[in-house]
């Protein structure tokens, strides 16, 4: 099985490591609906993982991020050798990652994501959360405990001293339940949080979701 990027899972265990936090938002009610209405096409897109692209001879590389056990595999040009490449690309993920979340917000260190990962955690409960990249630095993530939702936004700042989280105040999120019933969430939201450091300057996510739901 292909493995992550060594920096792209450091990113992923470090959104993940949010949600341990029983810290709870303004639950906000959920909306059911049968079907939403909108441009949902997003998932149609797609890019690689973190830190995969093209190299100058037309390979897919990691750029910068290369796992070690693949060192060997590379000249000092940056050329995968040819007889090494079935097994640079069984330890280098280069499979396309297909969007799940398409959304703005305000938040300290967030230029973007395309992308929220969606896990039970039991029956009634289910656990979403947007993973970081190299420049967003906050993850989104929602507990979704019967027909309320707590969102909060998690900032794993660069800065020392820096990482906070920030609870949701008000807001709303519809969910399709017949989509819901079969593991896959499809929602529209919009959230506001609360600001300490600044109330003049509103915090907020919102967006669409598309994503299937994950077993723990």
């Amino acid at each position: 099985m292909k493995c992550l990027i060594f920096f792209c899972s450091l990113l992923l265990t470090a959104a993940s490591s949010f949600g341990q936090s029983k810290k709870a938002a303004t639950p906000i009610k959920i909306k059911w609906t049968s079907s939403i209405r909108g441009d949902f096409s997003f998932v149609n897109k797609w890019s690689y993982p973190e830190g995969v692209e093209l190299n100058k001879y037309g390979q897919l590389s990691c750029d910068g991020f290369c796992p070690p056990e693949t060192y060997p595999m590379i000249d000092s040009t940056g050329k995968i050798f040819k007889d090494s490449l079935t097994a640079f690309y069984k330890i280098v993920d280069t499979s396309h990652q297909s969007y799940t979340i398409q959304c703005k917000a305000w938040c300290y260190e967030w230029t973007g994501t395309d992308f929220i990962e969606s896990i039970y955690k039991s029956a009634d409960t289910v656990y979403c959360y947007t993973l970081l990249n190299a420049a967003t630095h906050c993850s989104l993530q929602l507990n979704i405990v019967g027909d309320n939702c707590f969102a909060i936004i998690g900032l794993n700042s660069i800065v020392k001293g820096g990482s906070v989280k920030y609870n949701c105040i008000n807001g709303y999120i519809t969910v399709d339940k017949n989509l819901w019933k079969k593991g896959i969430v499809k929602a529209a939201f919009n959230f506001n949080f609360e600001h300490k450091e600044n109330p003049k300057k509103p915090i907020y996510w919102k967006g669409k979701i598309l994503t299937k739901i994950k077993k723990s």
